[in-house]
């Protein structure tokens, strides 16, 4: 034996070791977590126990991205941690996720980055469904997108806030590559069509305007139904998608990240019926009605700026004769400094709707 086969021995003798007390911490993780389930299920009685938390999950990977001394990177090791969390709470309750269909769109994504892969996906077909199947209680919890930093916000969800009771417990954001699909064995001057969502179209329009400006772009409900019509028609036929569509159906990335803005990404908000208490960094978002009159814009944001709340969006929206704010800001609802500037908007408002405090994306 080599002296290069006797230390590769030595140091894979330690990584079978230290996997195997890997393992065993897990399964120690795993029963404790199901000790959690039992205690809460003794004390809550006939009230449907709250497995998952999304304030303390939120501080848990924060604490793990703190403590870490590397060399893993500090988000690559709490995306591990999230499965790990995912795989334990299954064990206390399998979690039931709506979320805008079909399979392989960036919705899903962001559902799985979340939640991890433990949780169980429902593609719904509409925004309205997810609210509704998370409304109804056939699922825990929702995910629909709230903006993008290329196409702005998306006005449907801010609508079906106004329509249902829900509240937003938590945000996730998912950069946004795209890649240009063929049928495998297709060539790049072979297109003759392009399938992809409006919004990709337009977040590809300068790449796309270049490289095939003849070619007919068919704007489509999703990036995954994009690329199932590509691998049904078969040659000749291209997509706009990400790596969960090209996987799902097959399909090749001929040419990645085709998107104009480098820094392109959706932030998405998670739906559910529950409160959830102060992470230590947390935001909150309402809805608020105020009279269309002069100075309402600096009546609305005056609180704000009296009590040091700082705004991360303000977003317009018709109605009749009042003018209506979707607005996100830095604090939870339960911060003295958020109640007054709160209460503040209340004495001044026709209707203040209270979507939401939730902890600030993590990962």
């Amino acid at each position: 034996m080599s002296e290069q086969e006797k230390e590769l021995r030595i140091l894979r003798d330690q990584i079978d070791s230290i996997d195997g007390q890997l393992h065993e911490l897990l399964n120690n993780r795993a029963r404790c977590a199901q000790r959690v389930a039992e205690v809460k299920q003794k004390y809550q009685g006939d009230v449907s126990p709250v497995f998952y938390r999304p304030e303390r999950e939120a501080q848990v990977l924060r604490a793990v991205m703190e403590r870490n001394e590397g060399p893993l990177a500090d988000k690559e090791v709490a995306r591990l941690f999230r499965e790990i969390m995912s795989v334990c709470l299954a064990l206390e309750e399998p979690m039931r996720v709506a979320f805008l269909g079909p399979e392989g769109t960036f919705t899903q994504l962001a559902a799985m980055k979340h939640f991890g892969h433990s949780a169980r996906n429902l593609p719904m077909q509409s925004l309205k469904d997810v609210f509704r199947e998370v409304q109804s209680g056939a699922a825990h919890y929702g995910v629909v997108p709230i903006e993008n930093s290329t196409e702005g916000v998306v006005s449907h969800t801010l609508d079906l806030f106004k329509q249902f009771d829900l509240k937003i417990c938590g945000e996730v954001e998912v950069p946004v590559h795209l890649h240009l699909l063929l049928n495998r064995g297709d060539s790049l001057d072979g297109i003759k069509k392009i399938y992809s969502h409006q919004q990709s179209l337009a977040q590809s329009r300068c790449w796309l305007d270049v490289r095939y400006p003849d070619i007919e772009k068919i704007a489509v409900s999703s990036n995954a139904e994009a690329a199932r019509l590509a691998a049904n028609e078969g040659k000749g036929a291209a997509a706009i998608a990400g790596d969960m569509a090209a996987d799902l159906y097959d399909l090749e990335s001929a040419v990645k990240n085709i998107e104009d803005q480098i820094d392109n990404s959706t932030r998405f908000l998670i739906i559910g019926d529950q409160y959830v208490g102060p992470s230590g960094d947390d935001k909150t978002s309402i809805l608020i009605s105020v009279p269309d009159t002069p100075g309402a814009l600096y009546q609305l944001l005056e609180p704000f700026h009296r009590y040091g709340v700082s705004l991360t969006r303000v977003e317009t929206r018709s109605a009749s004769k009042n003018s209506l704010f979707y607005i996100d800001f830095i604090g939870h609802s339960a911060d003295p400094v958020v109640q007054n500037a709160l209460q503040a908007l209340i004495e001044t408002s026709i209707e203040l709707k209270v979507l939401g405090s939730y902890p600030s994306a993590v990962l």
